[in-house]
């Protein structure tokens, strides 16, 4: 893999002309060592040569998640003796898919991470505790460790959860920067006030947030991200989005104004249902094209997340392409008595209401074969004054209600953390779906 220097701050023609060169290496690479697009060409009559410009990405078919579970090891490039390490998808959509990267995939991972910790604002000089898990085969959490080795930053690895040890490592090491679940830091100012700790003075100053989005489509912070930023302001709160799949990251400036896009690692589309560009301002899929990878590269791959997207140059200087936050995922839009949802929508109604303590969100199929939602909502006030107090606050935010049950927060937190999973579930999808219960 070539990189450049400072191509961030480049002309948008000088990288257009960057990615296109990356991109011919691309199809030449799968052509000729992926027995998934090899096939795929020889069957659709796809002539890879005549594939010059970004542009002409549009005359290629798109690859999909389900291609991803229905032939994962077709996708491999290389012999099983080059694989250095495995991870797997979370599954959020379905069956979780293996990805093999090589040596070289992980230096490019280290690369990736440590352009987004340098971002974020972080140099060498930093400490960096990591809040989440390195082993489960979660790459994110590899690729932290490896980015901030390529940066000459020192890390501590705590894994997530436990705030008492959050703690105890925060001063006995005195981080600058930690990486985490936003929803953690809430469970960390609360021990802390719990604890006799005063979290506004200590060495943390910059998080860099995974998993949960803490911005609105306008860059505002949304209900997490204020209940965050009013309790511990002296925190700079950087989302930063990325997926197994594309082996890169989109992360946050010291503006705090949107993801941005790393060209040298990977060509992003924002693509509509029939699989044609949006445009800026209209919400899209995005669609990433990986440069670099080795051992599973993509080519047009539909990641499920719907977002916006913005072109013009950042104030920090980067003239690159900047993501909102993830709007929601295509396989979890809910149709609901009229109104098209997303969980998150949903959720940024429950974090606003005092009481709740934790909840879950069932979409399921109804007799007539219509969305329904049911909210599973744990807490100690089991009023049906306090049901209706949610049900208003839904129709006030997204102008209707589902049903609501109030159940005991252990209940809920048993659902939340399944033994498998790697995330917090707040989201379960029933219904059918091409004959399977998603």
């Amino acid at each position: 893999m070539i990189y450049t220097d400072d191509i961030e701050y480049a002309a948008s023609t000088d990288i257009k002309a960057y990615q296109e060169e990356r991109l011919r290496d691309l199809l030449s690479y799968i052509s000729e060592n992926s027995p998934f697009y090899s096939r795929m060409f020889k069957e659709r009559g796809v002539d890879y040569t005549s594939i010059k410009t970004l542009e002409d990405l549009q005359k290629l078919p798109v690859t999909t998640k389900e291609d991803l579970q229905r032939h994962n090891e077709e996708f491999l490039c290389v012999h099983r003796t080059k694989i250095i390490d495995y991870v797997t998808t979370s599954g959020t959509l379905g069956e979780p898919v293996t990805f093999a990267l090589t040596e070289a995939d992980l230096q490019r991972l280290a690369r990736n991470e440590a352009l987004s910790f340098i971002t974020a604002g972080c140099d060498s000089q930093d400490t960096i505790q990591l809040m989440t898990t390195i082993d489960r085969r979660f790459m994110a959490g590899l690729a932290y460790f490896l980015g901030s080795r390529e940066l000459g930053s020192a890390i501590v690895r705590v894994g997530n959860g436990i705030p008492e040890l959050q703690w105890d490592t925060i001063n006995r090491v005195q981080p600058t920067t930690c990486i985490v679940v936003p929803s953690f830091l809430l469970k960390l100012i609360d021990f802390a006030k719990e604890n006799g700790i005063d979290h506004h003075k200590s060495s943390l100053r910059r998080a860099i947030c995974i998993g949960e989005p803490l911005r609105n489509p306008d860059y505002t912070l949304n209900t997490l991200g204020k209940k965050i930023a009013e309790q511990w302001p002296e925190l700079s709160l950087h989302s930063t989005y990325a997926s197994t799949e594309m082996q890169t990251s989109f992360t946050e400036c010291e503006y705090l104004n949107g993801g941005h896009h790393q060209p040298e690692l990977i060509i992003v589309e924002f693509l509509d249902e029939y699989n044609q560009p949006v445009k800026e301002g209209v919400a899209g899929e995005v669609t990433i094209t990986t440069l670099g990878v080795e051992g599973m590269p993509l080519l047009r791959f539909k990641t499920g997340d719907i977002c916006y997207f913005n072109t013009q140059m950042c104030q920090c200087g980067r003239t690159t392409t900047r993501l909102s936050p993830v709007i929601g995922r295509k396989g979890q839009m809910i149709k609901f008595k009229g109104t098209t949802l997303y969980p998150g929508a949903l959720y940024d109604v429950l974090e606003n209401i005092n009481g709740i303590t934790n909840y879950i969100v069932e979409v399921y199929t109804n007799s007539i074969g219509t969305d329904e939602i049911r909210v599973r909502i744990g807490c100690e006030i089991h009023s049906d004054e306090f049901k209706k107090h949610i049900k208003d606050a839904f129709r006030s935010k997204i102008r209707v209600a589902p049903e609501v049950y109030l159940e005991e927060p252990s209940q809920i937190a048993l659902i939340q953390n399944p033994a498998t999973s790697r995330k917090l579930v707040k989201f379960i999808d029933h219904r059918m779906k091409n004959g399977e219960i998603q």
